[in-house]
């Protein structure tokens, strides 16, 4: 890449820019609410951690994100962290910017108390399934979703 980039904690001004990423994945959302949506997103203690270049100026696409989850659970010692959503631009993608938005994320979670962490990832993203296991991440379990979208 020729610009270096930098990963930092992700603010409300940053809103506009994080659903832009997140439809990369599928996860089209209304831009219209989308400060709303990353306030409560915050509001509720989760966090958001996002890389920019350095370069940049105020409001400049950003390059990835990383949304970050801390869940307590009674069957480990401490919380689980988790990575429930790690976007690369794909014009940028190979660029180290992946493992630097999850090697910020494991310091930010283990720094809170975290036993493990985990990664979720679509079952038809095997890219990135290869990507997480060169990181050391390995297949623990199935999860098994029902999803309540769109119904009123």
């Amino acid at each position: 890449m020729s610009d270096s980039f930098e990963v930092r904690e992700g603010e409300l001004a940053d809103a506009d820019e994080i659903v832009r990423l997140l439809a990369l994945l599928g996860h089209a959302q209304p831009a219209a609410d989308a400060k709303t949506r990353l306030a409560a997103f915050l509001d509720q203690g989760q966090h958001v951690l996002v890389a920019a270049r350095v370069s940049s100026a105020p409001g400049s696409p950003l390059v990835g994100a990383v949304t970050l989850h801390i869940t307590p659970v009674m069957h480990r010692a401490g919380p689980i962290g988790r990575l429930t959503a790690v976007i690369v631009d794909e014009s940028v993608r190979g660029q180290g910017i992946g493992r630097a938005l999850v090697a910020a994320s494991e310091a930010y979670l283990f720094k809170r108390g975290c036993a493990m962490i985990e990664v979720t990832s679509n079952k038809k993203r095997t890219d990135a399934h290869a990507f997480y296991e060169g990181l050391g991440y390995t297949g623990t379990s199935f999860r098994f979703a029902k999803s309540n979208e769109g119904k009123k």
